[in-house]
């Protein structure tokens, strides 16, 4: 259940107003002004509160749940309790995301602390808050409706959209971003890349000249550092998502809505095209190209280049269908040796 010592709530709603908002249909025989309070779990939601269904493995938790009205789809339909209001949806997880922002909508008070710093020469748009001990730098503008949380630090001439968030202690750099973007707290933008030239004499330190451009709607997690480029631009494209302590090198591209669970790490020159989603801990070599669409599964090495639509596994990383006959291949060759 929620905790309101952490979060604000907004609402009521009537079921009519969710499905507008999102992207549903109210079923036959559900009445567009019951109200709702709350979105919860499936066993915990009240006939006060509004749930959601969209994987096989619930079908039997929805036909005993308690919720005043449930978002799913209509594979789900006979399993919806008598007197449970229903919320159409094509993509149910989705629409479920719609309905918990209406809920509890990003909200802020604009504020700014008399114990941050802002050089002068800062250049601060409408309605932001920027809380104790953050750091604003020379030349920095920031857009509409910010919000810098403490002791997050924003190094001079770093220019910001509308509606970015910064998170505690996250350090900002040689950075250019879009509107809706969220660093999330303790993540690293714009920091030297890995750089070097090696020699007899030892490493020689080759500056790292570049930025890091980051487009609309991006979001980065926490502990994530995206190191600027060499030469050129390290890129993040829109809607693009990276999790928790991901390492991007320098001058990296993502296209757009690119997404990577947590513990990838991209090595320098990497690009990548759109919609293109890795799992945990995938590794990337540099210099190397992943075409848009691609699959990579958790724990994937790729060391080389990726046609469109490719959907891969294992270190080194090779088709899908490749790795699941080697794993089978494997299992009665061990088999076999047991007799």
């Amino acid at each position: 259940m929620t905790d309101f010592r952490f979060f604000n709530k907004k609402g009521p709603f009537t079921l009519k107003q969710l499905a507008e908002l999102s992207e549903c249909t109210l079923a036959e025989g559900t009445n567009p002004e019951q109200v709702v309070e709350n979105v919860a779990g499936l066993d915990e939601a009240s006939e006060k509160e509004i749930t959601w269904a969209f994987i096989a493995s619930v079908r039997d938790n929805l036909k005993n749940s308690k919720a005043g009205a449930c978002i799913t789809s209509e594979q789900f339909l006979d399993c919806v309790p008598e007197g449970m209001g229903v919320l159409l949806s094509k993509d149910p997880h989705r629409s479920y995301g719609l309905v918990a922002q209406a809920f509890y909508p990003r909200e802020f008070e604009a504020m700014i602390s008399d114990r941050a710093y802002i050089d002068p020469t800062a250049k601060i748009g409408e309605g932001c808050r920027i809380e104790a001990g953050a750091y604003i730098g020379a030349n920095v503008v920031m857009g509409k409706n910010c919000l810098v949380k403490p002791n997050a630090v924003i190094d001079e001439s770093v220019q910001m959209g509308d509606d970015c968030t910064i998170g505690s202690c996250a350090s900002v750099s040689h950075c250019i971003m879009g509107n809706q973007v969220y660093i999330y707290p303790g993540a690293r933008i714009g920091q030297d890349g890995f750089g070097f030239a090696m020699g007899p004499k030892g490493p020689c330190k080759v500056p790292q000249l570049g930025r890091v451009i980051i487009g609309n709607c991006v979001e980065i997690g926490a502990n994530t550092t995206v190191d600027r480029g060499a030469m050129g631009d390290t890129v993040i494209g829109d809607g693009t998502w990276l999790d928790n302590l991901i390492q991007v090198g320098h001058n990296v591209k993502f296209g757009k809505c690119c997404m990577s669970a947590a513990q990838a790490g991209f090595a320098g020159s990497c690009t990548f095209g759109d919609f293109v989603a890795c799992g945990g801990q995938v590794g990337f070599a540099g210099h190397i190209h992943i075409g848009s669409m691609c699959q990579i599964g958790a724990q994937s090495g790729v060391m080389k280049d990726l046609p469109d639509g490719s959907v891969v596994l294992g270190s080194p990383a090779i088709p899908q269908k490749d790795f699941m006959r080697q794993f089978v291949t494997i299992q009665k060759f061990m088999k076999g040796t047991k007799k």
